[in-house]
């Protein structure tokens, strides 16, 4: 399993950091066996697994219980787990709190939050202190997206990237051992993993930073419709699990399965009950 040290080394060495998002056991499993570097364990979750409109509905409860999922199929990987919705705005206290759940129960190796805000700032440096590694998110920041305005990019002008810059490298000062750049011009990702002590994580900003991250289901197109401009589908799962259930559909309707190599039989013909008794 790659530790914190090892990611940094990867960032001075200008070796990519693959990261992908994954929410149960048969996704995770998949990915430490196809090598992945970290799983992001993310709220997003509620929208891709559960079918709300936004992560804003996701629990506590939810990310732990899909991330000891995770956790178990994949246990020798670099597991990060996100603080759903209003987990860490509430007091100093509770957050922390919230905090030690989320990695006690999942046996985690970070926690994501989202935003530069005096509060997560402080959380940050609290949370490094206690022993409980934190990866920052910054741009399009999904759990605050109703006041964002929606789901667009972030940074496009001087003034809006100045303080992105300035949030990355103060949180990178309480302590985030990494930061998620999310939907940020690639210009401004470049500056922001340029002045950045710690590696970056892009998705949506651009191939300069230390490494990207994409969503399971994404990468497979597996139970998602339409797919965001920064991702790229490997493979189209949708279209191939529909026609493996059309089949399965069709051979079930016609009697062609399951045939004679899917049953079981019994050898000896008289230890079966007579055919004819109780007529």
């Amino acid at each position: 399993m790659l530790s914190r040290l090892d990611l940094q080394k990867m960032k001075q060495e200008d070796e990519q950091i693959t990261m992908i998002t994954a929410y149960d056991y048969p996704s995770a499993k998949l990915a430490e066996g196809a090598g992945i570097d970290m799983i992001l364990v993310g709220d997003s979750l509620g929208m891709v697994m559960l079918g709300y409109d936004s992560t804003v509905k996701v629990t506590m409860n939810d990310m732990i219980h899909h991330a000891k999922a995770v956790k178990r199929g994949a246990e020798n990987t670099f597991i990060v787990v996100d603080m759903p919705f209003m987990s860490y705005h509430v007091s100093l206290e509770a957050s922390l709190e919230n905090a030690k759940q989320i990695f006690q129960e999942t046996d985690a190796q970070a926690v994501k939050v989202e935003g530069a805000s005096e509060e997560v700032l402080l959380l940050v440096q609290r949370l490094t202190e206690a022993g409980i590694p934190v990866v920052a998110h910054l741009g399009l920041t999904p759990q605050t997206v109703n006041v964002l305005g929606g789901y667009k990019v972030q940074g496009k002008n001087k003034e809006a990237g100045e303080k992105l810059l300035h949030d990355a490298i103060q949180l990178t000062n309480y302590g985030a051992i990494a930061l998620v750049l999310e939907c940020v011009p690639k210009e401004l990702a470049a500056i922001v993993t340029d002045k950045v002590t710690v590696p970056t994580i892009g998705i949506g900003a651009g191939v300069e930073c230390d490494g990207q991250v994409l969503v399971y289901h994404d990468i497979l197109k597996y139970g998602v419709d339409r797919l965001p401009k920064f991702v790229k589908p490997y493979t189209d799962f949708n279209k191939a699990g529909k026609q493996a259930i059309e089949s399965y559909i069709s051979n079930v309707k016609d009697k062609t399965f399951p045939l004679d190599e899917h049953s079981f039989k019994i050898k000896n013909k008289d230890l079966l009950p007579n055919n004819s008794e109780g007529r």
